[in-house]
């Protein structure tokens, strides 16, 4: 059954955060989670600890037939039907719900890749893309884990640029397909039963197909011999004229990449939420081992540098944590808005498009913050972070991938500015008006107004004028490059430094904001935690800023533009060491990430 709330987030359009001011009582965070969502997670949480995590090792000894096992206790939970409508066998929950299912799936990684390969990458296309026979014939048995699905992209030759592929489906007299080529890296590729395949028509016309592994001409490659993920099935997946019956065409002929790159907007979103999980769960082990690990006599988490770690740990899954619940309410504020049928994935499929920029962000974001939070973990573990013996090494090795899987941190950080200037140059979002009246306001007197004596007014300030920076960028490299924009790599990967800083520092403000409106408990560790993220995007925004600027002008027209610069940014600093420990010392007591 869908999960219904009364609901008072605004309805935005993808990217409008950076021209448009928010209200914190207008954005969905953590901290209003409802009932159904608390014992959703709860319930993915139980099944992780109690069937997952036990059976670890096994998994890594490639026991495929525990995998499919494990998917079907996900079955029985309802796990794997969160996105599917109810009329095929799924729950038809939000995609809060379902993103809280992927963050507390994400402790497990290997089982958690398994578990998005088939509930994200092959059910939900089947959802958005598929006829009424197709669903009937497909999504039930997906959603009890009685078949098992996997997601078949990327190529040898084709990774990031996807259209590149070579795999060829030649058109058949009687309206069916051969298919031939090779895909490579796919997820549950060694034991899934439906595959969903790209392909060219003919070499020209991107399309997207169902392929069962019954069809005459499918197999898989060995085993991957991977860096992490050991307990997850990668292989290639061959296709050696592979006949496909015309009523599994997934979607129109050519219109395969509406099914891929939506798809995937969603697939960066979720795997934002796996990051978030995955940092959080590992918060927990390294402030537990600080706290009985003792050197010179005493616990290493009574060491300010240890709490600084464990501090800076808190504050950026803080603050990634915030913008992914912004998301998710923005994207379901979306659907609600929207006229559909439940069993018509169109209202969903719009919402995904419109905040690709968003979910881009929030893979980039997640992919990142866990890295960091992972590598410290290792570092606080010491010599024990290095060795099997304790989970440390295992979580850093299944982490590395997360910044190439469903397109790469690189490829994602064009986009996000990219996807930006496209809608703005077609006047879906006012960024180049807002630009231009930024441009002449410069000329003016400093207008940044000052703090009030709200609650993190301060820090509200410093969000404004970061929105003001980013706009005085993008607006010069549309003068200086136009349509060209897109060739300049460098300086479109500085402008999305500073959107997804911007983006993040915001939504934890709101977050913090929305907390102590509630009284949420530790509503005051929600005010440092913003406060200090906050403090610290100042330096990063203010030096991609000055990287892109001087990547795209010289001489006096810099020196202006940085002069304006320095007036925006002036970011008084705070003690961030001393809210660092206080946010260190309670998650120390605690055992635990504090906001979870």
């Amino acid at each position: 059954m869908a999960i219904t709330t009364a609901r008072t987030i605004a309805v935005l359009k993808g990217g409008e955060w950076l021209i448009k001011d928010t209200d914190a009582d207008a954005v969905f965070t953590p901290e209003r989670l409802t009932t159904e969502h608390r014992l959703i997670a709860q319930t993915t949480e139980a099944f992780v600890d109690d069937q997952v995590l036990p059976q670890l090792d096994r998994l890594e000894q490639k026991e495929w037939t525990l995998s499919r096992e494990l998917l079907k206790r996900c079955g029985e939970l309802g796990l794997l039907g969160a996105d599917v409508a109810e009329a095929y066998g799924g729950l038809g929950l939000d995609k809060v719900a379902s993103m809280v299912v992927s963050e507390r799936m994400a402790r497990a990684a290997s089982f958690g890749s398994t578990f998005g390969a088939q509930a994200n990458l092959c059910a939900l296309p089947l959802m958005l893309f598929g006829t009424e026979q197709q669903k009937q014939k497909y999504l039930p048995k997906l959603t009890t884990g009685e078949l098992v699905g996997a997601y078949c992209l990327s190529e040898p030759g084709s990774g990031s640029d996807a259209l590149g592929a070579k795999t060829r489906a030649t058109k058949q007299a009687d309206s069916g397909f051969v298919l031939n080529g090779e895909k490579m890296w796919i997820t549950n590729g060694g034991f899934a039963d439906v595959f969903i395949v790209f392909a060219k028509v003919d070499g020209e016309q991107f399309t997207a197909f169902i392929v069962e592994r019954a069809f005459k001409g499918v197999s898989s490659g060995k085993e991957e011999h991977k860096m992490g993920l050991h307990g997850s099935s990668t292989t290639p997946v061959i296709l050696q004229d592979v006949r496909v019956p015309p009523g599994n065409l997934l979607g129109e002929v050519g219109k395969g990449h509406k099914v891929a790159f939506n798809v995937l907007n969603f697939g960066r979103f979720k795997l934002g939420a796996m990051c978030s999980g995955g940092a959080q769960g590992a918060i927990g082990e390294a402030a537990r081992y600080a706290a009985q690990r003792k050197q010179f006599g005493q616990p290493i988490a009574s060491f300010g540098a240890i709490k600084h770690k464990l501090g800076e740990m808190a504050v950026r899954v803080y603050a990634l944590e915030a913008l992914l619940y912004r998301t998710a309410g923005m994207i379901d504020a979306r659907v609600d808005a929207t006229p559909h049928d439940l069993n018509d994935g169109s209202a969903a499929l719009a919402a995904f498009e419109e905040f690709a920029i968003e979910a881009s962000i929030a893979k980039v974001v997640g992919s990142e913050v866990l890295e960091f939070v992972l590598d410290e973990n290792v570092q606080i573990h010491g010599g024990n972070g290095f060795v099997h013996d304790y989970p440390a090494e295992r979580h850093y090795r299944d982490a590395r991938v997360n910044r190439i899987f469903e397109g790469t941190n690189e490829i994602n950080r064009l986009l996000i500015p990219g996807m930006l200037a496209r809608r703005a140059a077609k006047g879906d979002v006012g960024v180049i008006a807002a630009a231009k009246a930024l441009q002449d306001e410069l000329m003016g007197p400093s207008s940044m107004p000052a703090a009030d004596g709200a609650l993190l007014a301060e820090e509200a300030r410093a969000v404004q004028s970061y929105k003001k920076a980013a706009l005085m960028v993008f607006g010069t490299a549309m003068q200086t490059y136009g349509l060209k924009l897109a060739d300049q790599q460098e300086v479109l990967m500085h402008l999305a430094d500073m959107l997804m800083d911007i983006f993040a520092a915001e939504s934890a403000v709101l977050r913090a904001t929305a907390a102590s409106a509630q009284q949420a408990p530790r509503a005051s560790l929600h005010l440092d935690a913003a406060r200090v993220f906050v403090n610290d995007a100042a330096l990063h925004i203010d030096a991609s800023a000055r990287q892109a600027l001087g990547a795209m002008v010289e001489g006096d027209a810099l020196r202006t533009l940085i002069a304006a610069l320095r007036r925006m940014i002036k970011v008084t600093p705070i003690n961030t060491a001393a809210l660092r420990r206080r946010l260190a010392d309670e998650t120390v007591t605690l055992g635990r990430y504090i906001f979870g």
